[in-house]
Protein backbone atom coordinates (compact mmCIF):
# COMPACT_ATOMS: atom_id res chain seq x y z
CA UNK A 1 0.00 0.00 0.00
CA UNK A 2 1.29 3.38 -1.22
CA UNK A 3 1.65 6.31 1.51
CA UNK A 4 -0.56 8.83 1.45
CA UNK A 5 0.64 11.71 0.81
CA UNK A 6 -2.46 13.46 1.86
CA UNK A 7 -2.01 12.98 5.35
CA UNK A 8 1.14 14.54 7.00
CA UNK A 9 0.51 14.06 10.76
CA UNK A 10 2.33 12.70 13.54
CA UNK A 11 1.07 8.90 13.11
CA UNK A 12 2.09 9.54 9.21
CA UNK A 13 5.57 10.46 10.74
CA UNK A 14 5.84 7.68 12.92
CA UNK A 15 5.37 4.73 10.53
CA UNK A 16 8.18 3.46 8.04
CA UNK A 17 6.02 3.14 4.69
CA UNK A 18 8.97 0.13 3.07
CA UNK A 19 7.29 0.74 -0.46
CA UNK A 20 8.20 4.28 -0.74
CA UNK A 21 12.37 4.92 -1.88
CA UNK A 22 12.50 8.40 -0.66
CA UNK A 23 11.39 7.13 3.35
CA UNK A 24 13.44 4.09 2.65
CA UNK A 25 16.39 6.29 1.71
CA UNK A 26 15.42 9.01 4.95
CA UNK A 27 15.27 5.86 7.57
CA UNK A 28 17.78 4.40 6.33
CA UNK A 29 20.09 7.43 6.88
CA UNK A 30 18.62 8.42 10.05
CA UNK A 31 19.15 4.99 11.56
CA UNK A 32 22.54 4.77 9.45
CA UNK A 33 22.18 1.22 8.74
CA UNK A 34 21.52 0.12 4.74
CA UNK A 35 17.73 -0.36 3.28
CA UNK A 36 18.32 -3.51 3.71
CA UNK A 37 18.71 -3.91 7.16
CA UNK A 38 16.10 -1.43 7.48
CA UNK A 39 13.56 -3.82 5.82
CA UNK A 40 14.97 -6.82 8.09
CA UNK A 41 14.05 -4.36 11.10
CA UNK A 42 10.29 -3.27 10.00
CA UNK A 43 9.70 -7.14 9.09
CA UNK A 44 10.87 -8.05 12.39
CA UNK A 45 9.16 -5.25 14.61
CA UNK A 46 6.33 -3.74 12.47
CA UNK A 47 6.51 -0.49 10.53
CA UNK A 48 6.60 1.43 13.85
CA UNK A 49 9.58 3.83 13.37
CA UNK A 50 10.22 3.95 17.17
CA UNK A 51 9.92 -0.45 17.38
CA UNK A 52 12.33 -0.07 14.75
CA UNK A 53 14.74 2.39 16.18
CA UNK A 54 15.09 0.42 19.49
CA UNK A 55 15.29 -2.81 17.29
CA UNK A 56 18.44 -1.42 15.22
CA UNK A 57 20.07 -0.04 18.71
CA UNK A 58 19.63 -3.46 20.41
CA UNK A 59 21.33 -5.13 17.33
CA UNK A 60 24.14 -2.48 17.04
CA UNK A 61 24.63 -2.89 21.17
CA UNK A 62 24.78 -6.72 20.83
CA UNK A 63 27.76 -6.71 17.97
CA UNK A 64 29.34 -4.40 19.73
CA UNK A 65 29.45 -6.59 22.98
CA UNK A 66 30.69 -9.61 21.15
CA UNK A 67 34.01 -7.90 20.41
CA UNK A 68 34.78 -6.69 24.55
CA UNK A 69 35.71 -9.76 27.17
CA UNK A 70 33.35 -9.48 29.99
CA UNK A 71 35.33 -10.48 33.24
CA UNK A 72 32.95 -10.22 35.56
CA UNK A 73 30.98 -13.72 33.67
CA UNK A 74 33.09 -16.56 34.39
CA UNK A 75 31.68 -18.24 31.19
CA UNK A 76 33.38 -15.04 28.96
CA UNK A 77 36.30 -15.91 31.08
CA UNK A 78 36.11 -19.55 30.07
CA UNK A 79 35.36 -18.95 26.38
CA UNK A 80 38.16 -16.40 25.76
CA UNK A 81 40.67 -18.17 28.34
CA UNK A 82 40.34 -21.40 25.94
CA UNK A 83 40.31 -19.24 22.93
CA UNK A 84 43.61 -17.69 23.77
CA UNK A 85 45.14 -21.18 24.73
CA UNK A 86 45.77 -19.48 28.40
CA UNK A 87 44.61 -19.17 31.81
CA UNK A 88 42.26 -17.11 33.61
CA UNK A 89 45.25 -15.08 35.30
CA UNK A 90 46.89 -14.65 32.34
CA UNK A 91 43.99 -13.63 30.64
CA UNK A 92 42.89 -11.01 33.22
CA UNK A 93 46.53 -9.40 32.93
CA UNK A 94 46.09 -9.61 29.48
CA UNK A 95 42.68 -7.37 29.89
CA UNK A 96 44.23 -5.30 32.84
CA UNK A 97 47.18 -4.37 30.06
CA UNK A 98 46.00 -3.95 27.16
CA UNK A 99 41.76 -3.29 27.36
CA UNK A 100 38.55 -5.31 26.91
CA UNK A 101 38.83 -5.12 23.52
CA UNK A 102 39.16 -8.92 22.48
CA UNK A 103 41.33 -7.74 19.36
CA UNK A 104 43.47 -5.51 21.41
CA UNK A 105 44.09 -8.57 24.19
CA UNK A 106 44.72 -10.66 20.98
CA UNK A 107 47.23 -8.11 19.55
CA UNK A 108 48.69 -8.59 22.81
CA UNK A 109 48.97 -11.72 23.63
CA UNK A 110 50.32 -12.26 20.07
CA UNK A 111 52.94 -9.57 20.88
CA UNK A 112 54.04 -10.97 24.14
CA UNK A 113 54.61 -14.73 22.57
CA UNK A 114 56.77 -12.64 19.61
CA UNK A 115 58.71 -11.16 22.46
CA UNK A 116 59.38 -14.94 24.33
CA UNK A 117 60.39 -16.39 21.05
CA UNK A 118 62.66 -13.68 20.36
CA UNK A 119 64.14 -13.94 23.72
CA UNK A 120 64.49 -17.38 23.57
CA UNK A 121 66.44 -17.31 20.87
CA UNK A 122 68.99 -15.15 22.30
CA UNK A 123 69.58 -16.89 24.97
CA UNK A 124 70.11 -19.93 22.50
CA UNK A 125 72.39 -18.04 20.80
CA UNK A 126 74.59 -16.83 23.57
CA UNK A 127 74.77 -20.00 24.96
CA UNK A 128 76.33 -21.38 21.52
CA UNK A 129 78.73 -18.70 21.37
CA UNK A 130 79.87 -19.84 24.71
CA UNK A 131 79.99 -23.03 24.23
CA UNK A 132 82.12 -22.45 20.84
CA UNK A 133 84.63 -20.26 22.66
CA UNK A 134 85.47 -23.13 25.46
CA UNK A 135 86.03 -25.47 23.09
CA UNK A 136 88.74 -22.96 21.31
CA UNK A 137 89.80 -22.28 24.50
CA UNK A 138 90.42 -26.10 25.51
Amino acid sequence: MADDKAKRGGADRALIALTERYEVAYWSKKFKVTPAKLKYAVKKVGHSARKVEEYIKLQKHRAADKSRIALSEAYEVRYWSKKFKITPAKLKAAIAAAGHSAKKVEAYLTAQKAAKRKAAKKTVKKKTKKAAKRKTAS
